[in-house]
């Protein structure tokens, strides 16, 4: 197994400068750096075999089906899904939940059924119930959390009820860092009879998934925030419900024939991946995949809770630093305000000592709503990250709260 503690240097992008200083790049949960190895794949399609999969009969056409199933077998294999034909190529968690809105949504939901979110979602599993609710009349209800970040359960059990058709909540928050009891919130669903979507943009990189133990009935995420290529993602679902949904976009490889009468639908995962799939991103994540688990999962857990850890004791001894997010259960993210500086600010100006972080409301307005704030400056580690890099972004937090005073 590889040594997490040399990860870094498997990251070319990470050897540059910014603004004349070394570059420390602390913006993880927006998007992840991507190791040489999975920048060698893509160049490898695109020099030795690029060219259209599944219908091809040359060679090229074939080493490139390939390289692309493998993939889909590697991200079974990566969460334990049952079948590999539960597995649903994307651009990226935002299309897996408007794929599912647009499809189990117009098959299953009706004027007055409700769907279950919760306060701390991303804005890709707010807007697209949201506009169900104004295509077909549903119902949004929303799980509220706590000052410390943590959903209250017991308003979510109270609001499972016979009209309820959905839940759709977020594994990691990627505003907070809380980590949902996901088991539990799928079980108490399940209980009446109610499937659950889960977003797992920001957890599927930081600690293992299993949909099978999680119980889960769909699961998306994105390539670009597993250390993989932008443009592709997954959809996970459970073959019953995935049988039962009617394909969302119609083109090619999703037909097994048409004519102008009469068009048939292919089987699965295909029904689903409508046109020319970004094939080449698709091997790029079968290549990230292959990166991540050349370490043990364990060793990157403790890595990663021992790196927020340090994060978390350092910027708390600074006067006026305000913490957003204090679950006990918490991934690699630190939300912060410090005194009345204006998040873009401090973001501003760290970028000119080199230091990348993401301010605003990190597509999570009613997280900032309910704290009464504008957003705030967001940190978020990868595996490459040290503890160097976390005594820059204090060393320049400090400098920044000194010059406004």
């Amino acid at each position: 197994m590889k040594d997490i503690n040399i990860a870094i240097e498997d990251f070319p992008i990470l050897k540059r400068d910014v603004n004349g200083k070394p570059l420390v790049y602390l913006d993880n949960a927006a998007t992840m750096q991507k190791p040489q190895q999975v920048i060698d794949a893509i160049v490898d399609v695109y020099t030795n075999y690029n060219s259209n999969i599944h219908r091809g009969t040359h060679h090229l056409s074939n080493v490139c089906t390939i390289a692309f199933e493998d993939t889909r077998v590697k991200i079974q294999n990566f969460i334990n899904a049952s079948h590999s034909h539960e597995i649903i190529f994307t651009r990226g968690t935002t299309e897996s939940i408007n794929l599912v809105a647009n499809t189990f949504g117009d098959a299953f939901l009706s004027k007055g059924d409700e769907v279950i979110i919760s306060e701390m979602e991303h804005h890709s599993n707010i807007v697209p119930w949201q506009l169900l609710q104004e295509r077909k009349g549903i119902i949004l209800r929303v799980i509220p959390f706590d000052v410390n970040g943590e959903l209250i359960l017991d308003e979510y059990y109270s609001m499972l009820n016979k009209r309820t058709k959905l839940v759709a909540v977020t594994h990691v928050s990627n505003a907070l860092g809380t980590i949902n009891p996901i088991k539990e919130i799928v079980s108490a669903a399940h209980i009446e009879g109610v499937p659950v979507l889960i977003d797992g943009a920001q957890a599927v990189h930081h600690f293992p998934v299993d949909v099978v133990d999680l119980d889960c009935d769909f699961y998306a995420f994105s390539g670009h925030k597993l250390y993989g290529p932008t443009g592709v993602g997954v959809l996970y679902g459970k073959e019953e419900w995935l049988n039962k949904m009617p394909p969302w976009q119609g083109g090619g490889e999703m037909i097994k024939s048409v004519s102008f009468e009469k068009t048939t639908f292919n089987e699965l995962p295909f029904k689903f991946e409508a046109g020319t799939p970004n094939f080449t991103g698709t091997i790029g994540l079968g290549a990230a995949i292959d990166y991540l688990t050349g370490y043990e999962w364990d060793k990157i857990m403790t890595y990663e809770e021992d790196l927020l850890s340090y994060a978390t004791q350092k910027l708390s001894e600074i006067d006026g630093l305000r913490m957003y997010g204090t679950a006990k259960n918490r991934s690699s993210v630190i939300s912060f305000l410090v005194n009345d500086i204006h998040p873009y600010d401090m973001g501003l100006m760290l970028d000119k000592i080199g230091v990348a972080v993401r301010t605003g409301h990190h597509c999570a307005q009613p997280v900032m709503t309910r704290f009464d704030i504008p957003g705030t400056v967001r940190v978020s580690f990868a595996i490459y990250n040290t503890k160097e890099d976390v005594d820059k972004l204090v060393e320049g937090v400090l400098k920044i709260r000194n010059i406004f005073g």
